[in-house]
């Protein structure tokens, strides 16, 4: 089973959330790097950039897929993880720790309850066959 963190909420595309206060930190589930396999390439979105939750922000690559990466939240991007330009691999070896992609400035912070807890992405996880 994937390591899901408590801590953390979660989109059904795959992204986690950590919140902090207004700021989102947000990368990609630990399940979702297993599936990916070996990331060699992160596009994260322009610093300054206005997303709103469900837009696609930017790239994942791997040597099997390249996959769109999506905005849990509404906000403004005020930092990318710029080792990850250098080091993609970095979303395999600690996806949840120094494998973060983004951080937005939220929109509306409310809008993180809309997001699944540990137990709802578990279930997620369940029904699409994993």
């Amino acid at each position: 089973m994937a390591n899901v963190p408590e801590n953390l909420r979660y989109s059904k595309t795959h992204e986690w959330v950590r919140i902090e206060g207004t700021k989102a930190t947000i990368g990609i589930t630990d399940f979702a790097q297993g599936e990916l396999s070996d990331i060699v390439m992160v596009e994260p979105p322009e610093i300054g950039r206005e997303l709103n939750a469900g837009d696609a922000m930017g790239v994942i690559e791997a040597v099997k897929a390249v996959s769109d990466l999506y905005s849990p939240v509404s906000g403004k991007v005020i930092e990318v993880n710029i080792k990850l330009a250098s080091n993609p691999e970095t979303c395999n070896k600690d996806a949840y720790g120094e494998g973060w992609i983004v951080k937005l400035e939220m929109a509306d912070p409310a809008e993180a309850g809309k997001l699944l807890d540990a137990a709802g992405y578990k279930e997620h996880l369940a029904a699409e066959g994993h």
